[in-house]
């Protein structure tokens, strides 16, 4: 359990937290959410020991293993699969002891720790470690890759994968989802819901959330509610609470507007200033009730550049790929794809199967290799990826990338429209540097939003978008004119704003006719016929790595049982001899008596000596059957 006891939390200036009292089970999967920069991050690190409360306590199981995702990325030279079975603690510390104590020839000890593997599952650790990196979108080659060759994004999946590899009590997960396609977010909702310790999720996905919690912690103004249930539940249950609240504050305002009047209608009056008086304390005691806010800080719409055209953008037999044709085979071909005013198309795909490719294809990012490009001659495209984010003039403000962007426009109209995507005030004239990435996502997305365009390309858009800027852009994509190509993990964005799909798999482009759930279930055919087919090599590779990894762990005992066996032979040979001197009647005559005393004393030293040996070679048969 973990437990907040009057916790109060600042950073700098502000206060995130007052008061906090509030209790999390063990087993319970609490989905932490509320607006950016409201204190979600900041309860993870007081979980976490990196900062303490100001005021109040906070308590957990004192043994209690809490694993998290590493903000870190290490440039390492370690495969990628040994470092994700790093998360193994006490995997990773049972081998360390258990590779002095074959250093040291202690074969009760070895003994000993090869039961402790057996009772942790330690022999199948790269087993597990590989079905978390196959689930997270790493191919079998990927997984024997050092760190160092992947990119910022793949290393933040493999602190996930060693997160989760962790043998954890507590997981804390910071929008584990970012850094994901819609395939490996789906694997990871099912791991989570199978998990079984106590789990902390902060996420702006909230099917997501629907699926895995069955808590919502919910921040804002300072204070963290608690809900019962997962995220449609808690939508429901605030609504509830923000109309009670917004009723309680009008009645508030009422009782409070009567006492003013009667304070400064009856003040000066001798019979009535008791009276006054006792009001004007009543308004010093009155706890004021907030007025009740549920309404996004985002307001904008998309206006669309208008076309006559029946097709805006056609792909016809079209190839394309990376690098010069004539030396790389294609990553695409044979794509026929359509879009019309208008129209909402959705990609679906495995990781790695070109979703991404083929946006930049429509987008004119990629050549033709073959085939025929036809654009109608009004066509706008506005292409949103994460990699324009980077393309951000860090020194320029958000007023001054507009100003750019538009030099004829009147600078309050600019500073009217950066208020819609939550722009205001001193922030619009702050250098874009120290922008959150949700922040530089809005005012990427405000940018296109600007230009008027009549196809929209949005290739993963809801990244670091918190759930007030998600709702508002799908709110602006329904009303939406124009036409919409996206890729999302995100399957609310999906199933609101897509009319249909196309599927990305294998090198083509094909219709998809089904929705979202019709997807999971391909996903998961496909998953068991790769399963089926590999699965006879695989099992083969496994059963060579299984037996190597015995003969590795068995090759100093058996080399320890030889040596056991030649002293075994050579002590009982000499024990025979002093037998045959002892069986020798002559041995006992008075004249031999010293002899003797010599020849008995070492006959017990040699059995005593036979004894141990064979003691040592049992407990090392022992071991060598256990491994």
């Amino acid at each position: 359990m973990l437990n907040f006891n009057e916790i109060s939390l600042w950073r700098g200036p502000r206060e995130l937290l007052r008061n906090l009292t509030v209790s999390i089970h063990s087993g319970e999967k609490a989905g932490i959410t509320g607006g950016n920069g409201v204190g979600k991050s900041s309860l993870f690190a007081l979980i976490l020991g990196e900062i303490q409360a100001d005021s109040g306590e906070f308590s957990l199981p004192p043994q209690a293993v809490i694993a998290h995702v590493a903000q870190e990325i290490p440039a390492q030279e370690i495969a990628a699969i040994d470092y994700v079975i790093d998360g193994d603690a006490p995997l990773r510390r049972i081998e360390a002891q258990l590779q002095q104590a074959q250093q040291q020839g202690d074969g009760t000890l070895e003994a000993q720790l090869h039961g402790e593997l057996e009772t942790i599952d330690g022999y199948r650790a790269r087993s597990r470690a590989a079905v978390l990196l196959n689930g997270l979108g790493f191919s079998e080659e990927k997984q024997s890759l050092p760190v160092s060759q992947f990119s910022g994004g793949w290393r933040m999946r493999l602190n996930l994968a060693q997160a989760l590899m962790c043998r954890s009590d507590i997981l804390l997960l910071d929008e584990p989802t970012n850094h994901l396609d819609l395939d490996a977010v789906l694997w990871l909702e099912d791991w989570l819901t199978a998990y079984t310790g106590t789990l902390l999720l902060i996420s702006h996905d909230r099917d997501f959330l629907d699926k895995i919690c069955n808590r919502i912690a919910h921040i804002e103004h300072q204070q963290l509610t608690l809900y019962r249930g997962n995220y449609s539940d808690f939508e429901q249950a605030r609504a509830q609470h923000l109309a009670q609240q917004q009723a309680q504050f009008t009645k508030q305002q009422r009782e409070r507007a009567q006492m003013e009047r009667f304070v400064e209608r009856f003040r000066a009056k001798a019979t009535k200033a008791r009276q006054a008086q006792s009001r004007l304390k009543a308004l010093a005691r009155m706890v004021d009730i907030s007025v009740a806010q549920a309404d996004s800080p985002f307001h904008f719409h998309f206006l669309a550049e208008q076309t006559h055209a029946s097709v805006l953008l056609e792909l016809d037999e079209v190839a394309t790929g990376y690098g010069e044709p004539d030396q790389h085979s294609p990553l695409l071909s044979g794509v026929r794809l359509h879009i019309a005013p208008g129209e909402r198309l959705g990609l679906l795909g495995r990781n790695g199967a070109g979703k991404s490719t083929l946006m930049k294809l429509l987008a004119g990012e990629l050549p033709l290799w073959a085939g025929r490009r036809q654009e109608a001659n009004a066509l706008k495209i506005a292409y949103f990826a994460q990699h324009q984010l980077e393309q951000l003039d860090t020194q320029a403000s958000a007023l001054l990338h507009f100003q750019r962007l538009d030099k004829k426009a009147r600078e309050q109209d600019l500073r009217h429209f950066l208020g819609g995507f939550g722009f205001q005030g001193e922030r619009v004239d702050e250098p874009v540097a120290p922008f959150s990435g949700g922040e530089k996502a809005r005012l990427v997305l405000a940018m296109m939003v600007y230009q008027k365009p009549n196809l929209l390309l949005l290739d993963e858009p809801t990244n670091h978008l918190d759930l007030a800027m998600r709702h508002a852009l799908v709110e602006a994509l329904q009303r939406f004119d124009g036409a919409v190509c996206v890729v999302s993990h995100d399957r609310f964005l999906l199933n609101m704003v897509a009319d249909r799909f196309c599927l990305v798999d294998q090198g083509r482009v094909e219709e998809f006719s089904g929705d979202l759930d019709d997807y999971r279930r391909w996903l998961l055919e496909r998953e068991r016929e790769s399963r089926t087919v590999g699965e006879n090599s695989a099992s083969r590779k496994l059963k060579r790595q299984q037996a190597a990894d015995r003969r590795r762990m068995q090759a100093p005992l058996r080399n320890e049982l030889q040596k056991l066996e030649k002293q075994l032979t050579g002590t009982t040979g000499e024990l025979g001899e002093v037998d045959e001197v002892l069986r020798d009647e002559a041995i006992y005559r008075p004249e031999n008596k010293p002899r003797l005393l010599e020849m008995l004393k070492k006959q017990g030293q040699l059995q005593q000596q036979l004894d141990m040996l064979e003691e040592k070679w049992l407990q090392d048969s022992e071991v060598l059957e256990q491994i």
